[in-house]
């Protein structure tokens, strides 16, 4: 029935968008905490934080060792995150929170057609103009965020998110396919555990010891980061990537608040003008119409 449909998206589209939320406060914390020691060492000390607590909760919870099937996932998502993530964070310390967000926007809408290409979903007229509308929200904030004169840290800045992105599109995708072999909490820990792994690796040429100011926001942003692979990846099991896809979109929003408030950005009409087309289009992928699930074990 459409009704039941609709509604079994609603619960995962809920808790996608609390996962986003989280990962949003995680990336204000760790804009500061790049600015302040670097993004390798914001991310080593970050990751290493997250593998402790995630250890902790996983021996607590005496949860079997993961599968072959289940490793190989988070090997290659763990690796993947890695380059992304300090491509990233190595970008938005040098442009504004809500701009690096809105660049890395082309990672939704790359994903949507991915999913049809590597799990076999169908793409739906409304999960497309869903993301349209998200992506089109994203252009009318980015041309009230640009400047004219960009300096070449800005650009390099900027360079690296679109790169980040290309590798989060990629990412999404894996989101959807380790939830369906691992549970949140082992999926949470063994991302921090291998990408502390690939961090660790120049620990002996970059790595240094953070002051006492930085361990309060390295320990809140491994809780942040936490919690949020648990969010999503309880969401991704229980919902195809082309629906939580546009979801992605309301990072601009938190974005744009924390940006606000953490670090003094402006947010101009422009921005709230992008913002209502990127909650349009989130309400549209919510309301879907009626959709066969695809095979996605087959896909794997």
């Amino acid at each position: 029935m459409p009704g039941r449909a609709s509604a079994s998206i609603v619960i995962p589209f809920a808790v996608a968008t609390a996962g986003i939320f989280t990962f949003s406060l995680m990336d204000a914390a760790m804009k500061g905490l790049s600015l302040a020691i670097g993004a390798y060492n914001a991310l080593l000390w970050r990751t290493l934080a997250g593998a402790l607590f995630g250890g902790a909760v996983y021996l607590a919870r005496r949860m079997p060792w993961p599968g072959p099937a289940a490793m190989r996932m988070h090997v290659l998502r763990g690796s993947l995150s890695s380059a992304m993530a300090i491509a990233f964070f190595w970008g938005l310390a040098r442009i504004p929170l809500a701009q690096g967000v809105a660049l890395a926007f082309i990672a939704p809408l790359i994903a949507l057609y991915l999913a049809a290409l590597l799990l076999g979903e169908r793409i739906e007229r409304r999960a497309i103009l869903a993301s349209l509308l998200g992506f089109g929200g994203v252009l009318v904030i980015f041309a009230g965020q640009a400047e004219a004169r960009l300096g070449p840290e800005a650009l390099r800045g900027a360079l690296a998110i679109l790169a980040s992105a290309c590798l989060y599109a990629y990412n999404i995708i894996l989101m959807r396919k380790q939830a369906l072999v691992a549970g949140p909490i082992e999926i949470a820990f063994f991302m921090s555990l291998i990408m502390s792994a690939w961090f660790a690796l120049a620990a002996p040429w970059l790595a240094e010891w953070p002051a006492r100011q930085h361990l309060l926001p390295i320990g809140a942003a491994a809780l942040l980061a936490f919690a949020s692979l648990m969010l999503l990846s309880w969401a991704y099991a229980r919902a195809e990537a082309q629906h939580l896809a546009p979801v992605e979109y309301s990072a601009f929003i938190w974005a744009s608040l924390l940006g606000l408030v953490i670090f003094h950005e402006p947010v101009r009409p422009l921005t709230l003008a992008g913002a209502l087309l990127i909650v349009a289009g989130c309400y549209l992928a919510v309301r879907r119409g009626r959709a066969p699930m695809a095979d996605i074990e087959a896909a794997i």
